[in-house]
């Protein structure tokens, strides 16, 4: 019986052929094998996959023994560092590649994200990071990657309208991130949880891609008693629904406000805000600013949401989105 092998699997095969490391190895492997006809003309083949899954699973843990661990790590750039998660194929690297100007590997075959993949998305006049991150799946987790999680500033977990178990994937995926001490959350806590000083809860917004196949409401329904109150927000990365939305929601979601200065009798510097968390005060940017700002400061004017242009405030006055301020030393 012939093989008839698809287009996907040696798009696959290929990727096999130019993987350099084990795990790429695997999950070049594993792409193969998840869009292999499965029928009698493919049973040898199949238990080659098999084998040399096996065999690299083998090698991997062995160099897990011997102490050499996974050193991936993502260096925060921009105003934020976003990390995407998500089960295979639910849509997270077509989001990075609509969202920024970089070019993420995109396919239909599982696993073609196979290491942490920043990007950086502009929205007005700063960058925010973007992280896509491996698919998860209830038999495949690294630890490394809830390093990346932990340290980032919001989790955008993504699922595709066409995920057959969605509950499910999304389940197995909070499940591994809680046997790792991180818990998905509507919003972040800045402290360690004080039941247990290791357990961080990391400030997430759940993304529903590919809502032109319709069903949307079912999926929500689905999904809500894994997610519990974390907020949903639908798109579609095909028809480009809901994009320029989220990326705005993004910069919302990671509650930031851009600052601009001014020197007394000059227009102010509109091309290189600060960015700072909401709740920033004036006295607090100051010593951003410069460091002998903080003690020194009189008072400051600041343009934008105050009741007048110009208005002198107080020190503990707390910054909005887009203000202009003028410090006096």
């Amino acid at each position: 019986m012939p093989a008839n092998l698809t287009p996907q699997y040696f798009e696959a095969e290929q990727k096999y052929r130019e993987a350099k490391t084990p795990r790429e190895k695997i999950h070049a492997l594993k792409a193969m094998y998840s869009v292999i006809p499965k029928h009698k003309g493919t049973e040898k083949l199949q238990a080659d996959i098999k084998r040399k899954i096996s065999k690299l699973n083998e090698e991997v843990e062995q160099t897990r023994k011997t102490g050499r661990r996974h050193t991936d790590s993502v260096k925060k750039e921009g105003a934020g560092q976003v990390v995407l998660l998500g089960p295979p194929n639910s849509g997270k690297s077509s989001i990075v590649a609509a969202l920024t100007h970089a070019e993420p590997e995109v396919a239909e075959y599982p696993f073609t994200t196979h290491k942490p993949a920043p990007a950086m998305m502009p929205f007005k006049d700063i960058q925010i990071q973007l992280v896509d991150m491996p698919p998860i799946t209830e038999s495949y987790y690294e630890g490394w990657l809830s390093n990346i999680i932990r340290e980032c500033d919001l989790v955008l977990l993504v699922i595709g309208l066409d995920e057959i178990d969605p509950d499910g994937a999304v389940g197995a995926l909070l499940k591994h991130l809680e046997d790792s001490s991180v818990v998905l959350a509507p919003e972040a806590d800045a402290e360690q949880d004080r039941l247990d000083f290791r357990t961080v809860r990391k400030k997430t917004r759940l993304i529903i891609n590919k809502i032109e196949m319709g069903g949307i409401n079912i999926m929500v329904s689905l999904l809500k008693p894994v997610v519990g109150d974390i907020p949903v927000t639908a798109i579609s990365c095909s028809t480009g629904e809901g994009l320029e939305e989220l990326r705005s929601a993004i910069f919302q979601w990671l509650s930031l406000v851009r600052v601009y200065t001014k020197i007394p009798g000059k227009h102010a510097d509109m091309s290189r805000p600060y960015v700072v968390k909401k709740g920033t005060t004036i006295v607090e940017i100051a010593g951003t600013i410069h460091k002998d700002f903080k003690d020194n400061l009189k008072f400051a004017r600041v343009w934008g949401h105050t009741k007048f242009e110009g208005q002198p405030v107080e020190k503990h006055y707390e910054l909005q989105d887009c203000d202009v301020i003028e410090l006096h030393i």
